[in-house]
């Protein structure tokens, strides 16, 4: 039986292509399909350069900062067949969601303009790095922990860090397990296992490993995941997922909703996803900063008059792992 031939072209429709480090080898017929058949070819520098001759697209480069440029690139090609780039799967912190909220921003503004004709997404995924990462590790996808800092504060890592959990890292960059080393260290957990997994699925895939105590590797390929095997130094205390920090958990000055108070105050508010709080006269920050360490996708407003205790809110957000608090 001969497989069924490819989908039609269509102008009208966005396709994003994922592609890993192994490049153009790696591709199923169908992504190298959309490639060829594209007339503009939308994606990073180094994506772009994966691709062979025979895609003969106008290649475009992501611009610099790239949300703010996605519905004028989209408007300005509108009706032509345009195929972006994106690294692994597209719908794993990367560009598909971008382009599914800015076209749907679009629709919503400007009903019936070129940027909004797109009746949606055709999304082919690559394997992502996290799924490359799991196999090479023996790690069960759905039991393994990810946060990203790709364009996000490195404290966001904070509020993940348990005793005896794995954690998988999206880096930033070549500097990443460097720094995320270092914050393991000031906040007790300097005997976690770092390992950095390099050029996943590609012909230079490495890995290194180390302790977060005494890491010392040279900067990593750009192109990198960090998997922690994370153990806590004797003497650190243990902060827990449910309300009630310790006291001592927070930078004060008096200014503290006590523990069993909080852990009250907390259940009775009941935080769940999407929500937002506003906390008017913040103090130390410590209701907002349990409410945002309760669910990730939790919103938080401080409010705080006294400038001095403004600034302390903030390091509180930070050292707890919630850097995303508005003060």
């Amino acid at each position: 039986m001969s497989p069924a031939p490819p989908a039609p072209a269509d102008p009208d429709r966005l396709t994003v292509v994922g592609i890993g480090a192994d490049g153009w080898a790696g591709l199923p017929a169908a992504s190298r399909q959309a490639l060829c058949d594209a007339e503009v070819l939308i994606g990073g520098a180094r994506q772009l350069a994966l691709l062979p001759d025979r895609c003969t697209g106008e290649r475009v480069p992501w611009p610099s900062p790239l949300r703010p440029a996605v519905a004028g690139l989209l408007a300005t090609y509108a009706g032509r067949r345009v195929c972006v780039l994106a690294s692994g799967d597209p719908m794993f912190y990367g560009i598909g969601r971008t382009l599914t909220e800015v076209l749907a921003e679009s629709a919503a503004d400007s009903a019936g303009s070129a940027a909004a004709r797109h009746p949606g997404l055709r999304v082919l995924p690559h394997p992502s790095s996290v799924s490359y990462a799991c196999a090479r590790l023996g790690w069960p996808v759905e039991d393994t922990e990810v946060v990203t800092l790709v364009g996000r504060p490195a404290e966001n890592l904070l509020r993940a860090l348990y005793d005896g959990h794995r954690l998988l890292v999206l880096s930033a960059g070549a500097g990443t397990p460097a720094e995320v080393a270092a914050l393991l260290r000031a906040h007790g957990f300097g005997p976690t296992r770092m390992r950095v997994l390099e050029q996943l699925g590609g012909e230079r895939e490495r890995l290194t490993e180390g302790l977060a105590a005494d890491w010392d590797a040279p900067p990593a390929d750009p192109l990198n995941v960090l998997a922690l095997d994370l153990v806590r130094a004797p003497g650190t205390p243990p902060l827990s997922t449910v309300p009630g920090l310790p006291d001592t958990a927070y930078e004060h000055d008096g200014q503290l909703t006590k523990r069993h108070v909080r852990a009250a105050t907390l259940a009775a508010l009941a935080p769940a996803p999407g929500e937002l709080l506003w906390d008017i006269g913040g103090g130390s920050g410590s209701i907002a900063v349990e409410w945002l360490r309760a669910h990730r996708g939790c919103r938080a407003v401080s409010v705080e008059r006294d400038a001095v205790r403004a600034e302390r809110i903030g390091r509180n957000a930070r050292s707890l792992g919630v850097p995303a608090l508005r003060v």
